[in-house]
């Protein structure tokens, strides 16, 4: 039986700041970066080939080295577990990798603790299809209820969500699992992009890539706002006149305005009949998003890229304070919590439409949508996953959009795993601060540590 030998955590950081790819209101120059895992063993896949866990999360540049050596002390504990035991039961994976009572105090369940689990967790997900030699989707629509709700991190969810309530959510939709499948195949997932929008792109570019967009079969498109409103304006005007008046426009705010300012904000831009505004004020404040939603209705309130935990969560369902919930596959601690936020957004009938900007993300939600319609919620209505043009070359699997005949959509991934596996030589590329594209750039602002590769339970930077 094939066992886990060593971990290998990587910095690897692309300079996207450079053509203000990913701007935004909040961050105008992010580096899109990826705190990247590997869980190395001593067996094979299907094909002969090492069998390996890729995993990532997510950040935009300065810091990531700090999820990677919080990764590289959550990882250690895999080392030396039977690979099909583990994939037998992730919830005593997950189980083991939150007990850490002194490494919890970091968080508990949220800030970079949270993240490099995040990233961890992914790459044993990974391995466990990869074992399976199932894509990700596959492996999870293939379990039972009662395997599903065991994978499930229920803690703290019991005044919103019983596990009989999980239970019968999941047996409601067990017998035309089938169906919405075949569905699938045929139309792809609904997907938006959000490619043509970022801040920092000029009005011609804006506009060239909301035709291409148009042309390309998206129905929805979203804008980045929140700097200016006389920008704002002009911008979504742009984007409107595009797009006609039937095709979904969507805003984001990234967090920037007050509660009051986003209210005025959003009215001034509703003249344009946004679908829905997103993080128009500090992802932490529950209240301050329901209150934003009863004063901009129409338009729709969404968020979940920056919401910590599934907890988090339960509080903006039970507040009914959003109308499209926006989780993220590098916020929360992988496929554990994030079923339990489908399981939720089912019980208070709020649509998921995961977030996806960033390096890796359309990557993983792809899995997760499916997840969610075959198994979960069973519906489509209101849902769409994000899709942001960027960076997928550097995946040996990357996700397919296109324009199904239904409107464009991610196509089913079809290769075993999380689809998060990176080529070599993007991280060779790429590798912070030492990658042959940084070491032959202008000198780093910042410092960060070498990678960190650990074996037998010991962390120590790669080449020592």
């Amino acid at each position: 039986m094939p066992q886990i030998t060593g971990v290998t955590v990587e910095d690897v950081r692309f300079p996207t700041s450079l053509t203000a790819d990913g701007s935004d209101a909040m961050n105008k120059d992010g580096d899109y970066s990826a705190a990247y895992v590997v869980l190395h063993t001593d067996g094979v896949d299907s094909a002969g080939a090492p069998l390996a866990g890729h995993g990532l999360t997510f950040t935009i540049g300065r810091g990531n080295d700090i999820v990677v050596a919080a990764a590289a002390h959550q990882a250690h504990r895999l080392v030396g577990l039977d690979v099909t035991t583990m994939a037998a039961d992730m919830g005593a994976v997950y189980r083991l990798l939150t007990s850490d009572s002194q490494l919890r105090w970091l968080g508990p369940e949220k800030g970079v603790i949270h993240l490099s689990l995040a990233a961890v967790l992914n790459a044993a997900w990974d391995l466990a299809a990869r074992l399976a030699d199932k894509p990700l989707w596959r492996l999870l629509t293939d379990m039972s209820p009662e395997q599903l709700v065991d994978i499930a991190d229920l803690r703290y969810l019991s005044d919103a969500l019983t596990r009989d309530e999980a239970l019968a959510i999941l047996r409601a939709k067990q017998s035309t699992k089938a169906d919405r499948l075949a569905e699938l195949a045929r139309t792809g997932y609904p997907a938006y992009t959000t490619s043509a929008g970022w801040l920092g792109y000029g009005d011609d570019k804006l506009r060239r890539l909301c035709q291409e967009a148009v042309d390309s079969g998206y129905g929805y498109v979203k804008l980045k706002v929140g700097a200016d409103l006389d920008d704002d304006i002009r911008r979504c005007r742009i984007a409107r006149e595009i797009l006609g008046p039937h095709r979904n426009l969507m805003i984001d705010a990234n967090q920037v305005w007050d509660v009051d300012q986003a209210i005025e904000w959003v009215k001034a831009l509703a003249q344009f009949s946004p679908l829905w505004i997103e993080e128009p004020t500090s992802p932490d404040d529950i209240l301050g998003h329901a209150a934003v939603r009863r004063a901009v209705a129409p338009v729709g309130v969404a968020t979940g890229e920056h919401c910590h935990n599934r907890v988090m969560f339960k509080q903006l369902f039970q507040a009914e304070a959003i109308d499209f919930c926006q989780l993220d596959t590098g916020r929360l601690a992988s496929i554990n919590e994030i079923v339990a936020v489908l399981l939720l957004a089912a019980k208070f009938d709020v649509p998921v439409c995961p977030h996806a900007g960033g390096v890796g993300l359309c990557e993983m939600v792809q899995h997760v949508s499916v997840l969610d319609y075959v198994a979960i919620s069973g519906d489509l209505t209101g849902r769409v996953t994000e899709f942001v043009d960027h960076l997928h070359e550097h995946f040996t699997d990357p996700c397919v959009v296109r324009d199904t005949g239904w409107g464009t959509g991610y196509v089913l991934p079809s290769t075993p795993g999380y689809s998060t596996r990176m080529h070599p030589a993007s991280i060779a590329q790429y590798r912070f601060p030492d990658g042959l594209y940084w070491a032959a750039a202008e000198p780093a602002t910042v410092s960060s540590p070498e990678p960190y590769v650990i074996a037998g339970g010991t962390a120590t930077p790669a080449g020592r």
